[in-house]
């Protein structure tokens, strides 16, 4: 469950970084992959691009805190499509660290205590959705072989 005050905690902390959007991408990759190096094969694009595309779901997902049920749907079957990318379920502990360390690098102490713990709430909340969702089709393609 999220707060209302957490919820208002992602939202004035988004908007504080979004004049840095490349800046906190870049940290938040750089972090993933030393937290997971086994995800680095898994981005083999721009990551330029990349970085433009995660900010892009996250705006959704931040702009929606207040009615996440209408952005779960969207969220689990991109779960679902990242299994084909290979993305694995312990890879989902590791991007939230990354974000949440990336928001930190960038914005400093705009980051207190409350805030890291109001995105990390989010980031449960959502995470869980998404890996519930790809067990279930990972599930569901084992059964079909």
């Amino acid at each position: 469950m999220i707060t209302a005050r957490q919820i208002a905690l992602v939202q004035d902390s988004f908007a504080c970084v979004l004049p840095f959007t490349d800046a906190v991408a870049t940290a938040f990759y750089a972090r993933l992959f030393a937290l997971a190096p086994d995800t680095r094969p898994l981005f083999r694009g721009d990551m330029a691009e990349q970085g433009r595309k995660l900010f892009l779901t996250l705006a959704t997902v931040v702009d929606a805190l207040d009615a996440l049920h209408t952005v779960l749907p969207v969220a689990e079957a991109l779960a679902v499509r990242h299994i084909g990318y290979g993305a694995q379920d312990r890879h989902y502990a590791a991007v939230g660290q990354a974000l949440v360390d990336a928001l930190g690098e960038t914005l400093g102490d705009r980051v207190d205590g409350a805030t890291r713990a109001a995105w990390l709430s989010a980031y449960a909340i959502l995470s869980d959705h998404m890996r519930a969702a790809a067990a279930r089709a990972t599930a569901d393609r084992a059964a079909a072989a």
